[in-house]
């Protein structure tokens, strides 16, 4: 009933070490397109990529250009695609999941920040398991943590800390954990501490990079508004050229 959600959930499992999903971050359909093209089995959006193609700062898209994006990207394309819905949007969890299932996708990214300062964990939580409850099977979880990020002064051990939430977040329902920013040395405790699988923000470049991020404990990379700030160096790269310069 739910394939493409479960063909989604399948991929990040029983990964062999050193290979882990790679999911390249589409901005736009033409950049879904290439994606697809080149053999990505399944994409993730960046709400920060999308953020910049749609003229906005990070953090600042309207909600209805978000999941407009979104949706325009998974009507595209015939992979799997999941999205980065930052906090929620201020939305309840039922109309939340509505939106992501009008809007196509099999899977979100929530943050547990709200303009730079952690939510408190059992809130998050909280939200959720509501979140899970009202998506049943239908759509997978990726449970951000914002603890290497945001943790300031307020964190006196950011490992302790972000195991702490993620075991949290696992026990809520969510299908993946993503301590954005961690450290390569932090990924062999986390994946070893946290029953789910473990995602890591990777860097583009090449299979080198993310291979050894596999083999530290990632089940999943990802790569937030990298890909797309590249392609913008290469766009001004061009218009260098024909300038002359």
């Amino acid at each position: 009933m739910n394939e493409p959600v479960s063909l989604f959930r399948a991929l990040h499992h029983s990964r062999e070490p050193g290979d882990p999903l790679v999911l390249p971050g589409p901005w736009d359909v033409p950049s879904a397109w290439a994606f697809e093209d080149a053999g990505f089995p399944a994409l993730a959006t960046p709400s920060a990529g999308i953020a910049a193609s749609l003229g906005h700062a990070d953090g600042r898209t309207p909600p209805a250009e978000m999941f407009a994006a979104v949706a325009r990207i998974a009507r595209a394309v015939s992979v799997p695609v999941s999205a980065d819905v930052e906090a929620g949007y201020g939305l309840a969890p039922v109309e939340l999941v509505e939106r992501l299932l009008e809007a196509g996708v099999v899977g979100c990214n929530l943050e547990d920040s709200a303009d730079g300062v952690l939510i408190d964990p059992r809130r998050q939580a909280d939200r959720l398991a509501q979140v899970r409850a009202a998506a049943g099977d239908r759509l997978f979880v990726n449970a951000r943590v914002d603890t290497y990020v945001h943790g300031g002064r307020d964190v006196t051990d950011v490992a302790a800390e972000t195991i702490s939430r993620a075991l949290l977040y696992a026990e809520a329902g969510a299908d993946c954990v993503y301590p954005i920013m961690a450290p390569a040395q932090a990924l062999p405790g986390l994946a070893a501490a946290v029953p789910v699988p473990l995602n890591a923000l990777g860097s583009p470049d090449g299979p080198e990079a993310t291979r050894r991020l596999g083999e530290l404990g990632a089940a999943r990379i990802t790569f937030g508004p990298q890909l797309q700030r590249r392609a913008a160096e290469a766009v001004r790269g061009l218009g260098d050229r024909l300038l002359g310069r």
